[in-house]
């Protein structure tokens, strides 16, 4: 367990929503107040791994993308019903290449114990600040993994909502899809108050008093995070309404309060 382990955690406290094991009595404390104000935030996280699942596979498999890199990772779960990226791309193709960032020392406490590779693909956890943008793409840990002449999947998911300032927001998304060889996709998950006001705006502002800074979109907003890119069908929608498959039950938006999309550089 990484040393403010006392401090409740975002990452920690999205595997508890997950049925997980590795969060602490602090995360557990904060995410039972979370779920006071929105009783729905498990079913909200689950809905949104369903749904980085699912887009993954079909990346794999229709678009013939063999390269991810994902942002803002997070904590590598234990709960086999949520899987992690890599094992979702290697499921389809085992010869995926997978690259995980994040700079939490809580994420790397645990990387390299959960990021098991397929032996034909790679798994790899490189510690970097995301707002260091397309620089990011010069580190070997990166170019020596995957090859950025060629299309890569690029994940945003449950990351934006971190950054208030939609100027950096979309910053972000520019810096890093700028670089990108064409026919290379995003993926991205973001929460909004569209069907939810009341409660979502309690939720943001018990997450920035407890846990992080960060704030809900509107659709029209986090469409603007993406102009330019080619949205993929069925455009921007609640995560379950993304392409689900024959054993994916129908969300309400209301209990989900999110936003998902695929978008493809040009």
């Amino acid at each position: 367990m990484d040393a403010d382990s006392a401090r409740p955690h975002a990452g920690r406290m999205l595997d508890f929503y997950l049925g997980g094991t590795l969060h602490t009595a602090a995360d557990r404390a904060a995410a039972r107040r979370m779920l006071e104000v929105n009783p729905h935030l498990i079913t909200s996280a689950r809905v949104n791994r369903r749904f980085i699942d699912r887009s993954v596979r079909y990346l794999v498999g229709s678009r013939g993308i063999t390269q991810f890199l994902d942002l803002g990772s997070g904590i590598p779960t234990r709960t086999p019903e949520y899987p992690n990226l890599h094992e979702s791309a290697q499921a389809v193709d085992p010869a995926c290449r997978v690259v995980y960032v994040d700079n939490d020392p809580a994420v790397r406490a645990y990387a390299a114990e959960l990021l098991t590779s397929t032996p034909r693909g790679r798994a790899v956890y490189v510690e970097a600040d995301v707002t260091d943008g397309a620089a990011l793409y010069e580190r070997p840990e990166i170019t020596g993994v995957l090859d950025l002449t060629r299309p890569v999947a690029l994940g945003m998911n449950a990351l934006l909502h971190f950054f208030a300032d939609d100027a950096q927001a979309r910053g972000l998304v520019e810096a890093f899809t700028g670089p990108l060889a064409a026919g290379s996709h995003l993926t991205l998950t973001h929460i909004t108050r569209d069907w939810a006001p009341e409660v979502m705006d309690a939720l943001v502002r018990l997450y920035r008093e407890d846990v992080t800074d960060g704030g809900a979109r509107s659709r029209a907003e986090i469409e603007a995070l993406v102009g330019g890119l080619d949205v993929v069908s069925p455009g921007v929608v609640n995560p379950a309404d993304w392409r689900p498959g024959p054993g994916d039950a129908p969300v309400p938006a209301e209990q989900v309060n999110l936003y998902a999309l695929l978008a493809r550089v040009p």
